[in-house]
């Protein structure tokens, strides 16, 4: 990096955050949007890593900041927007070292490999096995589709343009990229508020679960999961766009949430974004969770004493199911809390007045950074987390990463094994349903 350029980065990086670069993943959870050298996480927060030339942005910097007072080039909708007066420029500098590029760059690239083979492997797992095809697996399923739709579109893209410092792919991607990280963290707290009323339903409802057929309950859970999703991501589409700003003598195009919306809807948007990732993408499934456990704690309390030693191998069975999806809240809540912490700080105590700005908004760039990396990591940890919670998805875990050194009939055999022990102990406890009701009239 040249000598003279820590001179020049604070007035393009005050440019860049003037002209609303919010950054970004997608709870993302996390979740998080492209641009020159931007890094988005599963998408639901946006911050920007440094591009190639060392320029940092981040999303929210300047939360009340208005376009600076001279206008980038043309470039698409930015043309003929409004301008307005600029705050004062920092008088100290304010950058990211190149250490968290790389950082960032190792972390995508490890969650791209991770996620591919873990809900890849997933996924064949319940598509392979049909004693695995129940109500939680398939929301499951559903849950690592969505994060395998984010990194394999959405990681190649953000690593490059990590490393690159043009946006070269267009608006149609530019539209399509944020709008895929916000649909994915939708599928995520979509699929896990889902998760927990389920197992509510399981424990709440012996004798009622198997008689609705719930296969197809859970098909219409999941349609209205991903419909549902779709519509929220739109506005992302609909927000981002291009822009063409000149920089040392060079149009740069990027990809940004754009200060100025031509509807009131998409401005109120903009300006509620933080409150509306933080409270829908992130405190509902955490709400969701919290209170439906606490319903079947108190409903298993209160079955307790009349359960019947009969019971005891379902019951382990559902414990484990719970027990699994409580761990994949709990992993979604660990890995989008640094993200979501930093927009909430930074709306509540940043002062784009205050004169020692500059050194608050390098706190809050470190702190985008390390919330970008644990939030990515949720697109590729679900899969880990069920290896190390439930031992049937272990042994299935084995048995399929395992394939190329065990023969096919052995393979056969022991996924013939693991259904028909499910498939007894589910016949153990119809039986005993079906002598408790006789027994009851």
């Amino acid at each position: 990096m040249p000598s003279a350029q820590p001179r020049r980065l604070p007035a393009f990086l005050l440019l860049l955050l003037l002209l609303g670069c919010r950054g970004a993943v997608e709870g993302d959870g996390s979740l998080r949007p492209p641009g020159p050298g931007r890094l988005s996480p599963p998408a639901a927060a946006d911050a920007v890593p440094p591009t190639a030339a060392g320029i940092p942005a981040v999303r929210g910097a300047e939360p009340n900041a208005s376009r600076p007072a001279s206008l980038p080039k043309g470039g698409g909708a930015a043309g003929g927007r409004p301008r307005s007066s600029s705050p004062p420029m920092c008088t100290g500098q304010t950058e990211i070292k190149e250490t968290f590029k790389y950082i960032n760059t190792v972390v995508s690239c490890l969650v791209f490999v991770l996620g591919i083979i873990g809900n890849s492997t997933l996924l064949r797992i319940i598509y392979k096995n049909k004693c695995m095809r129940n109500g939680p697996n398939i929301l499951i399923a559903s849950l690592a589709l969505g994060d395998l739709l984010h990194i394999i579109i959405d990681i190649p893209i953000n690593v490059y343009k990590l490393l690159a410092e043009d946006w070269p792919f267009g608006v149609e991607m530019c539209k399509l990229v944020p709008f895929i990280q916000k649909a994915s963290v939708g599928i995520t707290v979509l699929s896990l508020c889902a998760l927990s009323i389920d197992r509510y339903r399981a424990v709440a409802s012996w004798s009622r679960i198997k008689g609705i057929g719930v296969p197809k309950w859970t098909a219409v859970e999941i349609v209205l999961i991903w419909v549902i999703s779709v519509i929220l991501a739109v506005p992302e589409a609909i927000a981002f766009d291009m822009i063409t700003m000149e920089y040392r003598g060079k149009d740069l195009r990027i990809c940004l949430l754009h200060p100025t919306q031509k509807t009131s809807f998409m401005m109120f948007y903009k300006q509620a974004k933080d409150w509306w990732l933080f409270s829908f993408y992130f405190c509902l499934p955490l709400a969701i969770t919290g209170f439906f456990y606490t319903l079947m704690t108190c409903e298993m309390l209160r079955k307790k004493s009349g359960m019947q030693i009969a019971l005891n191998d379902h019951l382990k069975q559902r414990r484990e199911v719970a027990k699994t999806v409580f761990c994949l809240v709990l992993v979604f809540a660990l890995c989008w809390l640094p993200l979501h912490l930093s927009r909430i700080l930074k709306l509540t105590i940043y002062d784009q007045k205050d004169p020692n700005r500059c050194e608050l908004l390098s706190f809050f760039l470190v702190m985008d950074y390390i919330g970008i990396n644990m939030a990515s990591l949720n697109s590729c940890i679900n899969p880990i987390a069920l290896y190390l919670v439930s031992k049937r998805f272990q042994n299935c875990f084995k048995s399929c990463l395992c394939c190329w050194c065990q023969s096919k009939d052995l393979l056969s055999l022991e996924e013939r094994q693991s259904c028909l022990k499910f498939k007894a102990n589910d016949h153990g406890y119809d039986n005993f349903r079906s002598s408790n009701k006789y027994s009851s009239s």
